[in-house]
């Protein structure tokens, strides 16, 4: 069960983080706050139980030695067993929700083991790059009708065409300019493609991303041309706790009622079903060490 100051920003989480967006919100501390004392006021200490939960979020992967089907079925474990997101008192008694959906992040791998996680019931699997997923799947997807290809990776504008004709999900659009040619290349193709809007939840210079702050103009930009959005991606920072940004990105997704929370990696998975992801983007804990050469 969570703790709901991770949900409402009543509590504290993380005090070594300084993003404004999150502060201004209540979900990051003062960072004099990172241990408690008596000489805080009772709002701005770092909640003993939250600390405890952070201790806990923390995710095994799988040994290398561990074949697809083991790491798979780990996986599906850990989904079956999540709990309900987001837990309080009031609505304790609402019906579980759906499992989350595995994305199997296969770039780098060839297509052989694509062809071992279908044969093992795995149907979505997450591409970075445009011109990669071209030479591997379109042969998959013609052999596989049931195969749903994820753009996890940026998408530039002079690609959108090629996206929108291989892609079944892209969940990396971050500006009125991207939105704007996938829309044309939809109504052109006369093709049905699930967005998801990408978040710079940790307000990275060099991350990919809308800032949270200008999230709503983009959704008014996407309603007005015609693009629907059915949810939400992002990549917390590297080596900071993601607890806080996962519970933004559930308030987020909530606030704009949408559909999809498409966050967790294979480091950080198990945390992301806990703040309410609906789809997992996995490579490492599915696939094993990535292919390098």
């Amino acid at each position: 069960m969570l703790h709901e100051a991770f949900i409402t920003g009543k509590g504290v989480t993380h005090a070594t983080l300084a993003k404004p967006f999150l502060v201004s919100r209540g979900y990051l501390t003062p960072p004099c706050c990172t241990f408690t004392t008596k000489s805080h006021p009772n709002r701005t200490l770092r909640s003993a139980k939250s600390y405890a939960i952070e201790k806990t979020m923390k995710t095994n992967i799988s040994t290398p030695h561990d074949s697809l089907a083991t790491r798979l079925a780990g996986l599906q474990q850990c989904l079956k067993g999540g709990g309900r997101p987001l837990v309080s008192a009031k609505n304790a008694s609402q019906p579980l929700p759906s499992p989350a959906r595995i994305i199997a992040v296969s770039k780098t791998h060839p297509p052989e083991r694509i062809e071992e996680a279908l044969r093992l019931g795995v149907t979505d699997f997450g591409e970075n790059k445009v011109q990669e997923a071209q030479g591997k799947f379109p042969s998959l997807k013609a052999n596989h009708p049931e195969l749903r290809l994820h753009l996890i990776g940026p998408l530039q504008s002079n690609k959108a065409k090629e996206a929108v004709a291989l892609f079944d999900v892209i969940h990396t659009i971050d500006r009125p300019k991207i939105a704007d040619a996938v829309c044309a290349e939809l109504k052109k193709q006369n093709r049905v493609v699930s967005c998801l809007v990408q978040i710079n939840i940790g307000e990275e210079p060099q991350k990919a991303g809308v800032l949270p702050q200008d999230l709503a103009a983009l959704l008014e930009h996407c309603h007005t041309i015609g693009l629907p959005i059915h949810g939400l991606m992002c990549i917390p920072p590297e080596g900071e706790n993601p607890a806080p940004y996962f519970a933004l990105m559930y308030q987020l997704k909530r606030t704009h009622q949408l559909a999809e929370l498409s966050m967790g990696m294979s480091g950080d998975y198990e945390t992301a079903l806990r703040f309410g992801a609906t789809m997992i983007r996995v490579g490492t804990a599915l696939f094993g060490a990535r292919n390098h050469s």
